[in-house]
């Protein structure tokens, strides 16, 4: 694997749609709209990264939903060009520490089962495969596999101690 690419990671904002939007529309089969990605910056339940290259461009984004004290990964996209260059792993390892740092119980999201990469970088984070959902995605039918990160069992952040 080559060197990481050096990014810079900030909020989405709508400015970075337009960019996103074709970076869906290149890395999903089944990519979200525009209009879907704007809805979701005014979602307060929602938080979406970019990662920008050195001339400012969009190399990649993801996304989070927090609900209570569990998150849901929803989207992690890298432009092909910037693949394999440790961006989804930068990107991923902000919403890691966010999650430990607001004691969320897990992370969880789901991958194709064929996308071989993204199991393996996800795994490499210590999430675990916890299940799998049939014919999840279409274009092509595949099953998604359910990965899930436990902060609670051994991934959890320390607990505060007792005050007399």
């Amino acid at each position: 694997m080559s060197e990481n690419m050096r990014v810079r990671i900030v909020p989405m904002t709508a400015d970075h749609l337009d960019a996103v939007a074709a970076l869906e529309r290149i890395c999903f089969s089944d990519p979200w709209s525009r209009q879907l990605l704007a809805d979701e910056l005014d979602n307060d339940l929602s938080a979406f990264l970019v990662a920008l290259d050195d001339e400012g461009q969009v190399a990649g984004y993801a996304g989070l939903q927090v609900v209570l004290d569990e998150g849901t990964v929803t989207n992690i996209a890298v432009r092909p060009d910037c693949r394999r260059r440790g961006v989804a792993g930068q990107l991923l390892e902000v919403f890691l520490n966010f999650a430990r740092g607001n004691r969320l119980a897990f992370l969880t999201l789901e991958v194709r089962a064929s996308n071989y990469d993204a199991i393996a970088l996800y795994g490499s984070r210590g999430f675990r495969s916890v299940g799998r959902r049939k014919n999840y995605y279409e274009h092509p039918r595949e099953d998604a596999i359910i990965m899930t990160l436990d902060f609670t069992a051994g991934g959890a952040p320390a607990k505060e101690e007792a005050r007399p």
